[in-house]
C-alpha cells in the first residue's frame, strides 16, 4: 500500500464551487479499485490551501483511476479553481501507530 498527497490552492471565490464538486464525487473516488482511504484537509493558516491523502493498493491502482472517465471529469473542473500548481507526492508508509 502507499499513500498519494496532493496539494492544491484555490482562489477564496472558488472554494465552496471545489467542496460541492468534492462531496459529489468522493464515493465514487473512494470506490475506485484499490483506494483504501480519501480524505481532504485544509490548511488552518491558510483556507485556500487543501490536501487529498489517499491510500493505494498499489501504483497500477492509482494509474487506472488517473487513466478514468471520473478522474478526467474531477480533475479538469477542479484544474479550474486553481491559483497556484498543484503539486503532489507517492509516499511508502512506513510506520502508522492508532
Amino acid at each position: 500500500m502507499f499513500v498519494r498527497i496532493v496539494k492544491m490552492s484555490f482562489h477564496l471565490k472558488d472554494i465552496d464551487a471545489f467542496l460541492s464538486m468534492f462531496n459529489e464525487k468522493k464515493e465514487q473516488i473512494r470506490n475506485s479499485d484499490g483506494c483504501n482511504l480519501l480524505e481532504l484537509y485544509q490548511d488552518k493558516a491558510n483556507p485556500e490551501i487543501f490536501f487529498t491523502y489517499s491510500y493505494w493498493e498499489n501504483e497500477q491502482d492509482l494509474e487506472n483511476y488517473r487513466n478514468s472517465d471520473l478522474f478526467k471529469t474531477v480533475w479538469a473542473k477542479t484544474k479550474q479553481y486553481f491559483n497556484d500548481k498543484p503539486l503532489a507526492w507517492s509516499l511508502d508508509k512506513k510506520a502508522s501507530l492508532k
